[in-house]
């Protein structure tokens, strides 16, 4: 897992997680489920490089 502190101690990001977290937990169809959170976690490590990127930090795995 990359080590993305500046972002995993954000108050506001970690509120809008879990509210997200939360919503996905109701969609009972177990496919969709997945489908929807892989996607999440694809555009949020792109969005996490190119703030990285723009704030001077560099990423430890890049794809």
């Amino acid at each position: 897992m990359n080590d993305h502190k500046w972002k995993n101690e954000n108050k506001r990001y970690l509120f809008e997680l879990q509210k997200f977290l939360d919503l996905v937990d109701n969609i009972s169809n177990e496919v969709l489920k997945k489908e929807i959170t892989y996607q999440f976690l694809k555009v949020d490590n792109v969005l996490t490089e190119l703030a990285e990127e723009f704030i001077g930090i560099e990423g430890k795995t890049r794809n």
